[in-house]
């Protein structure tokens, strides 16, 4: 059985107001292109509080009509959507993915549980995992630092029957760094090598979607179970990357084996 899915690898939104309307026309695009689910980069509505960039200080009530919004583009697309997006919980930010089904009805959240130390003035960590449905498809989210470098997140999702991990970033490069053009080169950052490891050591897919930018030091790919590269979206390209997952190969037989030290 197969599953295709779409990976929004769109530039970053000038304004929260555009995000929106980015986020509505990549849904279109991609159910047009027959994908079942389709997964958006870190806090792409409003966008993410990148140093050096202006988002107007949250608001509840935007985000309540964009995610509306995007719930009735999503159910008359009949496409499931993983939204990188940010909610307000007992007065603090989180970073979260947003699940919304092919019916436009909300789902659930992935909060981000492992925050990046340089994320600890602006949002405030969640505390639970779970998975969810896209038809036959069962998925789970590890939102940028916590992919990369926990992969007790992966695992947990793996462990539960996930056969595909999204996992929404947000990449951009430093002034006079280094600029890939082939995925997982050796001079490329390890966060590429990364990619291919969580999908290695749990036998599933690994689906990292960025957002398009010139020089970015990743890019978004998909991952196979055996830890080779599915396909990758050229570096800097805005567009949508979509690809067929055969469900059959994610078996999570590595997750499933897992034991931690002393059991």
């Amino acid at each position: 059985m197969t599953s295709r899915i779409a990976l929004a690898n769109l530039r970053f939104p000038a304004n929260p107001e555009e995000s929106i309307s980015l986020a509505v026309q990549a849904i279109d695009r991609a159910a047009f292109q027959g994908a079942q689910i389709i997964c958006f980069p870190e806090c792409f509505v409003p966008g993410y509080r990148l140093v050096g960039r202006t988002i107007p200080p949250p608001d509840a009530a935007f985000l309540e009509r964009a995610w509306s919004t995007i719930a009735r583009a999503a159910g008359k697309a009949k496409i499931t959507v993983a939204l990188g997006t940010e909610r307000i919980v007992d007065g603090r930010l989180r970073i979260t993915v947003l699940v919304i089904g092919p019916d436009g009805v909300v789902v659930g959240f992935q909060d981000k549980v492992q925050l990046d130390p340089s994320e600890d003035n602006t949002y405030s960590p969640g505390d639970t995992r779970r998975v969810f449905q896209a038809g036959a498809l069962t998925f789970g989210v590890a939102i940028c630092h916590e992919g990369w470098r926990y992969p007790e997140t992966v695992r947990f999702a793996a462990r539960h029957g996930a056969q595909v991990i999204f996992h929404p970033h947000v990449h951009e490069a430093e002034p006079g760094s280094y600029r890939p053009s082939s995925y997982g080169d050796p001079a490329n950052s390890f966060h590429e090598k990364a990619v291919l490891c969580r999908a290695a050591e749990n036998t599933v897919y690994f689906a990292t979607v960025n957002c398009a930018s010139a020089g970015s030091p990743s890019t978004s790919a998909i991952a196979r179970p055996d830890g080779t590269l599915l396909s990758y979206q050229p570096y800097g390209k805005e567009g949508l990357l979509i690809a067929d997952l055969d469900l059959g190969a994610a078996t999570g037989l590595l997750a499933s084996r897992f034991k931690s030290a002393g059991l």
